[in-house]
């Protein structure tokens, strides 16, 4: 079940909010660049015209009564020419135009008494004298509306007060800012869905790592995160680290599990083992305690029995705190051995205990590895008992001791192999060789007894970095070979 969080807080949401917040940041800052681009442009084209107008009468050098006779002038000439009348350009209804006397008190104009426009122009300006001494424009109230007004200082010393409606400016900034914020809401939907669209393609990797995530969770170990068509390089280097995390837990929790079962099976093995001895002693107790045991020749066989079950109680105790010490990778007490005098004080403890079995030993010179001797001298130990015990003692068995050379200044190694030609054991049981209290069915050779010896000797070859390996076959006997890393000249002692 795929796990979809559209919700603002997932992180879909999060990048979608955030294009769409940084888009409209800059829509907001390039509508207020171009919102003032075009204020400015479109108030100095009005300031351009008043200060013209401003220049001109000023530069005429022309009087209040100068001007009045010019425009009766112009209004003698209209009557007798209508046409020219409406084509004369007249002061726009947006301009508001007025004369002031020296002292700042508007006056009739070319025959016009002044308007309220005019007084409310003269009221705005407030002294005539600074504003007409102004080289720029200045932004004006007039009855709530807002126009640019100049000054300009007649020759007679009257003032001309000039101001023209800027609502038309504003108004057209309106209508851009309109248009910038209808386009601006279209550009940020496209940009939400389209981030939408692409966040969902491409954080699928995601939501497959934590459908996968769930599916462990469940128990389905072997779920793995599949891999994108179109991969983003940082998901797909997460994709292969969490896969490879996964394999690792896998494989742990199989190691634990298989640990797991191997404790549960020792510990149902080793109260097997310890159970016959302890009820072979129990029965001979419960046999003297109850007197039937009459005859000192049945108190001292019985002794005997209950000593041999002890003795081999304690054998197996022994064992079994070897492979502890052993699992839990107890400090060896590491020096030069001669792994050769160790086959040869074997295999005569062996020709002392089976003088009848043929015998071939091939250990001639020092063969030295850098070890524990009480280990190693086990490790032989058990690979000619195990002989000793489990194969007819007519059966020919052939240890040989080798060094091969390494490469460079690597040591090398020495392969001890001891080969018997007893009756040998199936490849299932051979696979299983090393396994604690494992013995073979009927009981083949090397693998009678508690089980323990072969364990032993691989924990302990472990231990010093070496291998064991075995190879059998049904009727044609058992060969074992370790191999132990050699010891460096300078280690020869």
């Amino acid at each position: 079940m795929r796990h979809n969080h559209r919700g603002i807080h997932s992180l879909r949401g999060r990048l979608t909010l955030v294009n769409v917040a940084l888009l409209a940041l800059g829509i907001v800052a390039a509508t207020a660049v171009s919102l003032m681009g075009m204020r400015h442009y479109l108030l100095d084209n009005v300031d351009s015209e008043l200060l013209g107008s401003r220049n001109a009468l000023q530069g005429a050098g022309l009087t209040q009564k100068q001007i009045d006779t010019l425009s009766a002038i112009g209004a003698l000439r209209d009557k007798y020419d209508p046409e020219r009348a409406a084509a004369r350009t007249l002061p726009r209804a947006d301009t508001v135009f007025v004369a002031l006397d020296a002292k700042g008190q508007p006056i009739a104009f070319a025959g016009i008494a002044p308007t309220e426009r005019q007084h409310e122009l003269t009221s705005a300006v407030g002294d005539p004298a600074v504003f007409a001494g102004s080289a720029e424009a200045h932004d004006l109230k007039l009855d709530g509306d807002a126009y640019r007004g100049v000054g300009a200082r007649l020759a007679d010393g009257t003032f001309v007060l000039m101001a023209t409606s800027t609502e038309s400016v504003h108004g057209a900034i309106k209508k851009a800012l309109k248009l910038d914020l209808a386009l601006g809401t279209v550009l940020l939907t496209f940009l939400a869905v389209g981030t939408m669209l692409g966040t969902r393609h491409r954080l699928r990797p995601l939501e497959d790592m934590v459908e996968t995530a769930s599916a462990i969770a469940e128990g389905d170990l072997t779920r793995r995160v599949p891999g994108s068509r179109d991969p983003v390089t940082e998901i797909e280097q997460l994709r292969v680290a969490l896969n490879s995390m996964l394999h690792q837990v896998e494989s742990a929790f199989e190691t634990r599990e298989h640990s797991a079962a191997q404790l549960r099976q020792f510990v149902a093995d080793a109260s097997h083992e310890l159970r016959t001895p302890l009820s072979a002693i129990r029965g001979y107790l419960q046999l003297y305690d109850k007197g039937m045991l009459r005859e000192p020749a049945e108190r001292t066989r019985a002794l005997a029995r209950m000593t041999a079950e002890a003795d081999r109680m304690g054998r197996l105790v022994e064992e079994l705190l070897t492979l502890a010490r052993l699992d839990q990778l107890a400090q060896l007490r590491l020096c030069s051995v001669d792994l050769s005098a160790l086959v040869r004080d074997a295999a005569d403890d062996l020709r002392a205990q089976q003088p009848q079995r043929p015998l071939d030993v091939r250990a001639d010179g020092a063969m030295v590895v850098h070890g524990d001797e009480s280990g190693l001298r086990q490790v032989v130990g058990n690979l000619l008992a195990n002989v000793r015990a489990h194969t007819p003692a007519d059966a020919p068995v052939r240890v040989e001791l080798a060094r091969e050379d390494g490469a460079g200044h690597c040591p090398g190694a020495v392969r001890l192999r001891v080969a018997d030609e007893g009756p040998g054991m199936a490849r299932e049981d051979a696979d299983r060789i090393f396994d604690r209290f494992f013995r073979a069915a009927g009981g083949g050779s090397q693998t009678a007894g508690s089980g323990l010896g072969m364990a032993i000797v691989q924990a302990v070859v472990a231990s010093h970095g070496g291998a064991v390996t075995v190879r059998t076959a049904p009727g044609k006997g058992l060969a074992v070979t370790v191999a132990l890393p050699a010891a460096l000249p300078a280690a020869v002692t």
